[in-house]
């Protein structure tokens, strides 16, 4: 996953001109290993036309699938964060982001994630609240949209990965 952790958010200014650069670099360094198969993942962010712009990118670079930030949306009702989330991906299957608030995320509702599991280009969701009821709303959403075996969960719990990967769902 390229340009999605905190230490790549600058990458995604456009005065910094790095995220065509970064996304080129792993991108041929992927190609270059000659394994069969990496799952190639770009982080997404900005508002609508931003996020757009770097889903493009993204997808005529050979990626996969766009990890998107919601950071630009922390005010946002969720109507118009889910309309961003369709919008990003008719354009390259998407990656939900929970992240935790401390960071520049979002306390996001059972709804929200319930909702955003139902957009058929849905393929992932990676789970950083950092709060285990947080956690348990997008595993629940995720199980009662029935794509539960559609949806990969991933965990970002730095302070609970054993207890994510540990816990039965």
């Amino acid at each position: 996953a390229v340009g999605v952790h905190t230490t790549q958010f600058e990458i995604h200014d456009p005065r910094v001109g790095l995220y065509r650069p970064v996304l080129e670099l792993a991108s041929q360094t992927i190609a270059e290993t000659g394994a069969e198969r990496f799952v190639r993942v770009a982080g997404l962010v900005g508002d609508t036309a931003q996020a757009i712009r770097e889903a493009e990118l993204a997808r005529s670079l050979g990626y996969d699938c766009g990890l998107l930030s919601l950071s630009a949306f922390r005010g946002g009702d969720l109507d118009r964060i889910l309309a961003h989330c369709r919008a990003v991906a008719g354009v390259i299957p998407l990656v939900g982001f929970y992240l935790q608030p401390a960071v520049g995320g979002r306390v996001l509702p059972y709804a929200f994630w319930r909702r955003f599991a139902g957009i058929d280009q849905v393929v992932a969701i990676k789970i950083a609240p950092f709060n285990r009821y947080q956690t348990l709303d997008v595993v629940r959403a995720v199980a009662d949209s029935g794509r539960g075996a559609e949806i990969a969960l991933y965990t970002g719990n730095d302070d609970h990965i054993v207890t994510d990967l540990l816990t039965g769902y």
